[in-house]
C-alpha cells in the first residue's frame, strides 16, 4: 500500500504554504473571514483534485482510443450544505470536448472509465456524496 504526505506550514493570519510533492501552493481564507485572499480555500480544491483525476484519465484513454480533440475542460460544480460544518453534498462534472468529427461513443465510454474504475478521486467522494457527469462539445 503506498502513502501520500503533505506538509501545511502557517504563514500567518489564515495563510498556510502546502507543499504538495515538492509543490508549493498557498491556501487562505478571504478578507471576510480573517484572512488576505492570497490563495484558494480548501474545499474548492477538493474539487480541483476531482477535475484533475478525472480529467488526466479522460486524455489518456482517449489517446489510447486515438481520438483527436484540440480542447478539452472539466468544470466542476459543488453543492454546499447550508448547516455546519459545510460540506459537499453532491458535485456535477461537465466534460467540454471541442474538435471535428468527435466520436460521442468514444467520449462517454472514456468518462464513463475514469468514473467506474480509474479515477480514486471520485470512487472516495461517491461513497460520500453524489456525482453527476454531462459531455459537451464546444465549438
Amino acid at each position: 500500500m503506498s502513502k501520500e504526505i503533505v506538509t501545511t506550514t502557517w504563514s500567518g493570519g489564515m495563510s498556510f504554504e502546502g507543499n504538495v510533492s515538492g509543490h508549493k501552493i498557498t491556501i487562505d481564507a478571504g478578507n471576510d473571514f480573517g484572512g488576505n485572499d492570497l490563495g484558494p480555500r480548501p474545499k474548492p480544491l477538493m474539487m480541483l483534485a476531482l477535475a484533475g483525476c478525472t480529467g488526466m484519465d479522460v486524455v489518456s484513454i482517449l489517446r489510447k482510443m486515438k481520438v483527436n480533440f484540440n480542447k478539452f475542460n472539466v468544470i466542476v460544480e459543488g453543492q454546499l450544505t447550508e448547516e455546519h460544518p459545510k460540506q459537499f453534498s453532491r458535485m456535477h462534472i461537465i466534460y467540454e470536448f471541442g474538435g471535428t468529427d468527435l466520436p460521442m461513443e468514444k467520449l462517454r465510454k472514456a468518462v464513463d472509465l475514469s468514473q467506474e474504475k480509474y479515477c480514486g478521486v471520485s470512487a472516495m467522494y461517491r461513497k460520500v456524496m453524489e456525482l453527476t457527469s454531462e459531455i459537451r462539445i464546444v465549438s
